[in-house]
Formats: C-alpha cells, structure tokens, sequence
C-alpha cells in the first residue's frame, strides 16, 4: 500500500529507498528490539564455531526468555529461509553454548527451552518461500519491511508459526513437561470459569488474524509480536495481566492492580482478576486496551 504526506488537500506519494547496507538494517532492529520484538539482545554475529562455521546476524532471548534468532536480508532471497532453518538445527544441538552468551551478556539468566524464535526480515519473499514457511514445522516467522526516504520505516509479519514442542523432541538437557492450553484449562476447578476461559481466548482471537497463542509453564501468552496478555489459571479465579501505560493504568485503577513494581509470572503490568461471568465485560474491555496499545 502506497505512503503518502498530506499537505492540505494534496497528497504527495513517499517514496521506499532500501538501505546502502544488509548491515544498516540489522543495526536498526538491534537497536530497537525491545520496542518491536520485546526482546532482549544477546550478541551480534554469533559465531557457530568451526564445524558448522556460521554466524548467527543476532541472538536474543525473548520476554519469555526463549531463545530468539533474527536473520536479515536487504533484497528478496531464498537463502534467508534456508539460512535460518540451519541455524535453527544448530541451536537445538547447542543449548550450552548459547547459555553462556546470555549470562555473559545478560548476567545470570535461564533460558526456557519450551520454545524458539526464529524470525526473518527481508523486504519481500519469493512465492515458494511463503509455501515452504507454512509447510515446515519450524516456528519462522517471516517479516516484511518497508524504508521510506522520509524516514518512516515499517515492519509487517506475513507468515509466523509456532510450533508446540512433542515429548519426542524435548532433548536430554530440557526436563520441562510439554506444556498446552489443555493443561491450564484443566487447573481451573469450576465448569464457569472453564467456560469464562473459552469465551475469553475467542474473543481474544478475534482481536485480529495476526494473534497468537503460547502456552508456557506457568501462563498462557497472547501475542502479536511481542505479549499483550498473559493468562494465569488457578482453582477458583483466573489472573490476566496487560501491558498499560500509564494514564491507562490510572484509569482503571478502582478495577485492577498496578504490579510494576511487584513481581509475578507472565509479561504485564496490569493485573485484573476474573472470579466470575460479572467481571467478563470489563475484562474485554481491559484486553482490548492492552491489544490497541502494543501497537503505540
């Protein structure tokens, strides 16, 4: 879709310039990976060592500290699929070595192996790489990007998968049970609140196409490129929490909590309890405000 600056009545069209170097680009996102992606950076050009001698254009780890892999491309390729992919086997053989870029980088943190990232940007991808993404199961996301010479620089995902680890594939170093929305569906002790939690995650998919679901350990994550929501299920209520600013966070204060500086599980810093169908309505409500505000 064409750009345009408005000036008055008349419309004058932006027009897209690429970058002078596959370099420029990937300094850009690095530089910006929080606000995109909320991910945190690990390394630049990550060396795979001499066997598969390789470099990784960036590692990170993401807010749910999974392991993420970015690759870049400045014009259309194939290569970036298939570049990835083999990155992709690498990591899943070296869990170690990837551990210790992140504690030398991040300090002392645990990676959760229940999922990766694998994320590609280029400006536009081949048919058969469209294809290909949704026929592997490997969790690539595909990202399409647009540089304008007036500066404005945009970000569109146009294939993503997430793929659920089976037993089978869980390595020797990784004893995390496979976790599902079954599993924190079936932690909640009431038929309501089973039912509420249904209701939600429906309404919640119909935000946008683009929403996605992760189950991990101990919540269930909504995301479109980086959490919105985060869904904890106990006994007799279930938690969300939301990304607020802060006006939104006065707001609705009376309804929910402010946990900024209180810590939890999930991505979040609003929480709203759900006891019951009379909190369903303002839930919605809540959720939505935190989907609209990713984006921001």
């Amino acid at each position: 879709m064409p750009l345009f600056n408005r000036n008055g009545e008349v419309l004058d069209l932006v027009k897209q310039r690429n970058f002078n170097l596959e370099k420029e680009l990937q300094n850009l996102i690095e530089n910006n990976l929080e606000e995109i992606f909320s991910c945190k950076f690990v390394a630049s050009e990550f060396s795979t060592g001499s066997v598969h001698n390789g470099r990784i254009d960036t590692i990170a780890i993401s807010e749910d500290n999974n392991p993420v892999i970015i690759e870049y491309k400045k014009m259309e390729s194939s290569s970036l699929l298939t570049q990835s992919l083999y990155y992709l086997s690498w990591l899943k053989d070296h869990h170690g070595d990837f551990q210790i870029a992140v504690n030398k980088s991040l300090g002392e943190t645990k990676v959760d192996w229940s999922a990766i990232r694998v994320i590609c940007i280029a400006p536009d991808y081949k048919k058969y790489d469209l294809h290909a993404a949704e026929m592997m199961n490997a969790p690539i996301e595909l990202w399409k990007y647009k540089n304008y010479e007036n500066g404005m620089f945009s970000l569109e995902e146009i294939s993503s998968k997430i793929v659920t680890p089976t037993p089978g594939s869980i390595t020797k170093d990784d004893n995390s049970p496979v976790w599902t929305y079954e599993r924190h569906f079936n932690k909640l002790g009431t038929p309501i609140l089973k039912e509420l939690l249904e209701e939600l995650r429906e309404y919640t998919f119909g935000l946008d196409e683009s929403v996605e679901e992760a189950p991990k350990k101990l919540y269930i994550a909504y995301k479109v490129a980086k959490n919105f929501m985060c869904i904890e299920t106990f006994k007799k209520r279930m938690l969300l929490y939301l990304k607020f600013t802060s006006e939104d966070i006065d707001k609705y204060k009376d309804v929910g909590r402010d946990v900024t500086n209180i810590g939890h599980f999930g991505t979040g810093n609003f929480e709203f309890s759900i006891n019951g169908r009379e909190d369903m309505e303002l839930a919605k409500e809540v959720i939505r405000v935190s989907f609209e505000g990713i984006g921001e």
